[in-house]
C-alpha cells in the first residue's frame, strides 16, 4: 500500500541517554554509535524531561542513582505523560539491585536492566531490539492511519453511490409505473375507436356492396384486417401492462402442478412428446403467472419447429446460490441464431414473417421475461439454428421443510 507519509524501514529513531556522569554518557555514545540512531544526552533528570518535551523518543537509557531525580522517579514522571506511556525504559545500575528494587522499577515503567560494568555487545543488542520495535510500531501506526483514512474515503464514496443508486431506483420504479399506467390507458382507450372503424367498414360493405367496385371492396377489407391486427397488438399491450401493474401475491407453489396446468392450456397434439423431470420442487411465486411462463415456453417450442415429432423437455438444473433454482424448457425446433437471442425478449419483435409458423404477436417472451424478473429471477437462452432451443430461468426455492410437506 502506498502512503502519503514516507515510511523508511531504516529511519533513525531518537534514543535518550540520561546520566549525571559525562564519562558514562560518552561511553554509552561510543558503544551505541554503530547502530546509526540519533543519540541524545542528558546530564540530569530535569534536562531529560526538557528533551522529552520537545523530542519524540523511542528509548530512554538512564542511570538509577542520580541527584535530584533518581531513575525510578524520572521513569514515573515519564509514564504519566500520554505520549510516553509505552516508551521503553532501560535502567543502568552500578549497585546490586534486590528483587524488590527491580519490581519497583518495573512498576514505574522499566522494561529491562543492565548492570555495571556494561558489556557493549549486550547494551547494543538490547537497545537495537527496542529501537527496531519502536520503528516497526510507528510504521504500523502510520499504515493503520492511512488504511483508516482510505477506508473512510471508500465508505463515504460507497454511501454516496448507494444513496444515488437508491434515488435512481426510486425514479426508475416511478417511471416504470407511470409507463405501465400510460400503456394500459392508451391501449384501453384506443380499442373503442378501433372497434368503431372496423364496424364502419363492415357497414360500408353491407350498405354499399353493389356500389363498390372490386378494388374499393378489397381496400375496405384491408382496413378491417389492419384493425384486427392492431386490436391484437393492443390486447398484447394490455396483457403486458397488466403484468407490470399487478401486485401478484407470492406463496409456496408446487411446480409439478403448475406445469400440468400449463400443458392443459397448451393442449399438445398426440404426435408431440413432452417429458417432465419430476419432482420439479416447491418455489416462491404466483401460480397463475408461472403457469403463463411454462405455457408460453412450451407453446413456442411446439410452434417453431419443422420436426415430424416435436419434443419438449422440462427440467430442473443444479441449484444456484442464494436459494435460487435453475429450470429449463428444451425443444427440438428450428433454433435461434446467436445474434437474435437478445432481441427475442423485445416486445413485438418477431424473427419470421407475420404469418409464418402460425403467426403471433411477438409479446409472449417479453411477458415471460417480465414475470421471471418480478419473481426475482433471470432468464436466458442457448440455441443454434437447426439444433433446438433451451430457455433457462431461475426461481427462488421454498425452504426445505416446505418441500417435504
Amino acid at each position: 500500500m502506498e502512503s502519503n507519509t514516507s515510511l523508511n524501514e531504516h529511519e533513525k529513531v531518537n534514543i535518550l541517554m540520561v546520566d549525571d556522569q559525562p564519562a558514562k554518557l560518552l561511553s554509552y555514545e561510543t558503544i551505541l554509535s554503530e547502530l546509526g540512531e540519533n543519540l541524545i544526552k542528558a546530564g540530569s533528570g530535569r534536562e531529560a524531561l526538557g528533551q522529552l518535551l520537545k523530542t519524540d523518543v523511542a528509548l530512554v537509557l538512564m542511570d538509577v542513582s542520580m541527584p535530584e531525580l533518581d531513575g525510578f522517579e524520572l521513569a514515573e514522571i515519564i509514564r504519566q505523560h500520554p505520549r510516553y506511556q509505552k516508551t521503553a525504559v532501560i535502567f543502568i545500575s552500578a549497585v546490586h539491585l534486590t528483587d524488590l528494587d527491580r519490581l519497583k522499577g518495573y512498576k514505574h515503567g522499566a522494561v529491562d536492566y543492565i548492570s555495571v560494568p556494561v558489556i557493549p555487545e549486550l547494551l547494543r543488542a538490547k537497545v537495537s531490539v527496542f529501537a527496531e520495535l519502536y520503528r516497526k510500531t510507528r510504521q504500523l501506526e502510520r499504515l493503520n492511519s492511512e488504511l483508516e483514512r482510505r477506508v473512510a474515503e471508500r465508505t463515504e464514496e460507497l454511501e454516496r453511490r448507494v444513496t444515488e443508486l437508491a434515488r435512481l431506483n426510486t425514479a426508475l420504479q416511478s417511471s416504470n409505473q407511470e409507463l405501465d399506467a400510460f400503456t394500459y390507458i392508451a391501449s384501453h382507450d384506443l380499442k373503442e375507436p378501433l372497434r368503431n372503424i372496423a364496424n364502419l367498414g363492415q357497414f360500408l360493405l353491407e350498405d354499399s356492396a353493389l356500389q363498390l367496385n372490386e378494388q374499393s371492396e378489397d381496400r375496405v377489407r384491408s382496413i378491417q384486417r389492419l384493425c384486427q391486427r392492431l386490436d391484437g397488438f393492443l390486447n398484447a399491450l394490455l396483457e403486458y401492462s397488466r403484468i407490470g401493474r399487478a401486485e401478484a401475491t407470492q406463496t409456496r407453489v408446487n411446480l409439478d402442478e403448475v406445469v400440468q396446468d400449463s400443458l392443459e392450456l397448451v393442449a399438445p397434439p398426440p404426435q408431440v412428446v413432452v417429458h417432465v423431470q419430476r419432482p420439479l420442487g416447491m418455489v416462491w411465486g404466483n401460480d397463475i403467472q408461472l403457469t403463463q411462463v411454462f405455457a408460453n415456453l412450451v407453446g413456442n417450442g411446439l410452434k417453431y419447429t419443422d420436426q415430424a415429432t416435436p419434443r419438449v423437455e422440462i427440467g430442473v438444473q443444479a441449484a444456484e446460490q442464494n436459494g435460487l433454482l435453475v429450470y429449463s424448457v428444451r425443444d427440438n425446433g428450428i433454433g435461434i441464431a446467436p445474434e437474435h437471442q437478445e432481441a427475442i425478449f423485445q416486445i413485438f419483435k418477431r424473427l419470421h414473417p407475420r404469418d409464418a409458423f402460425g403467426g403471433g404477436r411477438g409479446v409472449g417472451l417479453t411477458i415471460v421475461k417480465k414475470i421471471i424478473e418480478r419473481h426475482g429471477g433471470r432468464i436466458w437462452v442457448e440455441s443454434q439454428p437447426g439444433a433446438g432451443t433451451t430457455f433457462f430461468f431461475t426461481l427462488t426455492s421454498a425452504p426445505k421443510e416446505d418441500q417435504e410437506k
